[in-house]
Formats: C-alpha cells, sequence, structure tokens
C-alpha cells in the first residue's frame, strides 16, 4: 500500500468488532472513519433489543490483548467456571468447562465493552468516530460510499476504498452489494427465538455468581448469565410456534403458567416476570451466509456482517475478533487490498463456517444432552483422557474456547474424530479412560496436536 489512499479506510459500523478494527488499525498508523447510525454510547443509553452481556474466550482475550486494552477490559468481565444446570427437580449441579485455573469464560456487558473500545479507538488522532450517521449502501460504479446525517437529515458520502463492513447481521452495507450481483448472501433463519428478562440484584442471591446457569428443558431452555451490578440477564430460547412457543405465550397468565410448569425454581427470581415479557422485544436467531466477502480491493464484509452466527456457542463476538486480529496481522505482512481482503477471505471462511456448524451443535447439547447420563458420561471419560494424553486429546469444546492456537475448522474435525473414540470407549465392556483400549485408540486415531 501507498500513497494517500493506503492510510484513509472507511469502518461502517462502530459497535464490538468495528471498534476493535478501528484501535487495530490505528495504532498500525492508518487513518480510519468510523461510521455509526446509532448515537454516541458514550452519551445515550444502548439499544434495546440487542442482547445485553456476551462471554469472552480465549479468542476474544487474545484480540483484545493484540489491541492493548484488556487491562481496561478486566474490571468489566466476571469468570464462569461452568454450566450451572437446573434440573426440573429443582436440583443444581455445576458441569466445569474446563479443568485447569484457567479454563472459564467471561461473562462481559455489551455496551460497556463497546464504550471502552470506543473510548480506545478515539483516542488516536488518526481515527474519526461520526455517530448519527446510517449507510444507505455502497455505489460500486461511482466508487461512493452514501450516508444519511441523522442530526441534520441531509445526505453524505465519501470515497468507498477500501470499505470495511463490520455492521452486524443485518448488514446494509451487504444488502446493497447483493443488489447489484456483487455479493450473494441468504440468511438461514432458526425456527426459535429468544427474549431477555433481568434478575434484579436483590433476588439475585440464590444464583452463583461465577456460572452460566441453565434450565434445559429438550425444546428450549432459559439461560442467565452474571453481570457486575449483582444482577443476572436471563435468556429464554423458544420454538416461535407450537404448543410450547412464544405464540401460545399471548397474555401475562399464559407466561405465568409456563414458568411454574417448566422453570418454577426460577420464577421467585423474576417477580414481575409478566411485566417484563410483555416489555422486552422478542428476538431472531440466524445464521449468515455471504459469496464472496469483498469486492476487490474496495469492500470487504468482517465478522457478523460476514457470518453471524448463532449464540449457543458463545463465539459471535470471539469469531468477530478473531477476524478483527486476522485481518490485523495480514496487513503486518503487507500487500494492496485487494490481496488482502481475498487473503482474509481465504484464511477465515473455512474457520467461520466451522463455528456456524458447532454453533447449531452446541444448541441441541445445551438445551437437552447436558441432562443425559450419556453425555455426562462421556464428559467425564474426555476430561480423563485429556489429563493422560494432553499432547493428542483436548475436549472439542475446550479446542474452542481455551485454545485460540488451534483454527475452529481443526477443532471441528478433530472433534468428530475424538467423539467417534468416545462412543467406542463408552460402549466398550470396562468403558475406563485409563484402559489398554484407550490408548490404543487415542494413539492410532489422534496424532499429537501442533
Amino acid at each position: 500500500m501507498s500513497g494517500e489512499q493506503a492510510y484513509s479506510v472507511n469502518i461502517v459500523g462502530a459497535g464490538l468488532a468495528g471498534a476493535l478494527l478501528a484501535l487495530l488499525l490505528a495504532r498500525r498508523g492508518l487513518r480510519v472513519a468510523l461510521y455509526e447510525r446509532r448515537p454516541d454510547p458514550r452519551q445515550s443509553q444502548p439499544e434495546r433489543g440487542r442482547s445485553i452481556n456476551l462471554a469472552l474466550a480465549a479468542r476474544g482475550v487474545r484480540a483484545l490483548e493484540r489491541a492493548g486494552v484488556m487491562e481496561r477490559v478486566q474490571p468489566l468481565l466476571i469468570a464462569m467456571r461452568g454450566r450451572m444446570v437446573h434440573e426440573p427437580s429443582g436440583h443444581a449441579a455445576l458441569q466445569p468447562y474446563g479443568q485447569r485455573a484457567h479454563e472459564v469464560i467471561y461473562s462481559v456487558g455489551r455496551a460497556d465493552l463497546n464504550r471502552v473500545l470506543i473510548e480506545e479507538a478515539a483516542r488516536h488522532a488518526g481515527v474519526s468516530v461520526r455517530f448519527n450517521h446510517t449507510c444507505l449502501g455502497a455505489d460500486l460504479q461511482h466508487d461512493r460510499l452514501h450516508f444519511r446525517d441523522q442530526v441534520s437529515g441531509g445526505v453524505r458520502e465519501a470515497a468507498l476504498t477500501p470499505t470495511i463492513a463490520t455492521d452486524g447481521a443485518g448488514s446494509v452495507l451487504r444488502a446493497s452489494l447483493a443488489a447489484v450481483g456483487g455479493v450473494t448472501a441468504r440468511e438461514e433463519w432458526l425456527d426459535h427465538d429468544y427474549k431477555e428478562l433481568t434478575v434484579a440484584p436483590g433476588t439475585a442471591g440464590a444464583l452463583e455468581r461465577h456460572a452460566l446457569h441453565i434450565w434445559p428443558r429438550g425444546g428450549f431452555m432459559l439461560i442467565a448469565l452474571p453481570n457486575t451490578d449483582g444482577s443476572f440477564t436471563a435468556t429464554l430460547f423458544l420454538p416461535r410456534h407450537g404448543e410450547r412457543s412464544f405464540a401460545a405465550l399471548d397474555g401475562p397468565q399464559a407466561v405465568t403458567r409456563f414458568f411454574e410448569r417448566e422453570f418454577p425454581d426460577a420464577l421467585p427470581l423474576l417477580p414481575d416476570l409478566a411485566a417484563q415479557f410483555a416489555a422486552h422485544p422478542q428476538g431472531q436467531l440466524g445464521t449468515v451466509h455471504a459469496t464472496p466477502w469483498h469486492v476487490g480491493g474496495r469492500v470487504l464484509l468482517l465478522g457478523d456482517a460476514a457470518h453471524a452466527i448463532v449464540p449457543f456457542h458463545g463465539q459471535g463476538m470471539n469469531a468477530a475478533f478473531e477476524d478483527c486480529a486476522a485481518l490485523d496481522e495480514l496487513l503486518a505482512a503487507g500487500g494492496d487490498w485487494p490481496t488482502l481482503f481475498a487473503q482474509f477471505e481465504s484464511q477465515r471462511r473455512p474457520n467461520t463456517a466451522a463455528i456456524a456448524q458447532m454453533a447449531l451443535e452446541n444448541y441441541a447439547e445445551m438445551r437437552d444432552a447436558v441432562l443425559d447420563a450419556g453425555f455426562v458420561r462421556r464428559k467425564a471419560l474426555a476430561m480423563a483422557l485429556e489429563r493422560r494424553f494432553p499432547e493428542r486429546f483436548i475436549p472439542r469444546y475446550s479446542m474452542v474456547m481455551f485454545h485460540p492456537e488451534i483454527p475452529y475448522a481443526e477443532a471441528l474435525r478433530r472433534g468428530a474424530l475424538q467423539a467417534r473414540l468416545l462412543e467406542e470407549l463408552d460402549a466398550a465392556a470396562d468403558g475406563a479412560a485409563d484402559g489398554a483400549l484407550a490408548a490404543r485408540l487415542v494413539s492410532e486415531r489422534l496424532p499429537p496436536l501442533a
């Protein structure tokens, strides 16, 4: 890259990925124009309807460390050691995520994290943050980017090349490119929706603070993540239609009866359940598939704009942050924008496809399998194999959450091999991780991790 244009980059969308990317590019000496349709979050309340808190894992932590902001982010985090599984009987038991002290994931508030990233990006003189600017799309023919200034009402434009779209699953930039054949895109909606509810600090005392709470009920589930103010954010995942669905919860009495029947131990945590349920929006869940992610060196889709996934592996934000770090690494190696964008897509596409698949699979695990005796037995067996063969066997969940050096695609591939191995051992007469059969199968099928 050379000349004036090499040091001017548009980023559309100042959410988590856009703000982190702006910071990374600014640290590399590039001038960045960061556009956001919402008001400045440092001066306004967060937008309703977006998930309140998220799970930060090792991949996201590594990207934040690369940007030099982990020290500021650390006070926002609450470590969660595992899943606290609430059975229909009311009994609750912790299923640890890993078996080492550092193998935890962190609950973090979206708004607070976004605010820190925007503040850190805006500290750089080369970053211009323009709020209340709604992107109207890209004009590939004239190489222009169009915005509506929501304060003045006027339409503004900027040179298109290069622009990075971090404007989320409903990306306006992706839609504008698709409209002229620049990319093809489809959204694969899940037939389940979600609704968030708040467990106030005064009623949350019965919940273990350092765990992700889950009430698995087969075809649906309730979860709750801790917040730094002592509250919990609970999320109900439920089919859109059917006998037990959001459509069936057509009034306050139906909502209360549903919770009395399915989540009786959670009901005391939500004394204002009916009012919250009526007031809070019902969100959709889906996976975004786009091809390609870039138009030459002019526009690149990144994060949810390119590959939004369902939230059941807690990796949406982490995958987007990993995108940012990957692009930053490519920039460090040099090259022009068309080459960089092509390299980025080639490197990231297999991995984001893998985590999209694993996120869907994890929904079935969370809402059903965690109560299955066979699942619990095989999970214990997997941990025993990891202790005995740490250079060869790491449970798939651990590869995804705690080992950022292992690409998502490799975690998916290796995880399938391990799942078959676990099934064989579980079905064997001894079923023991320290048996000769375990040693032979691990040695034959799982080469040492690089």
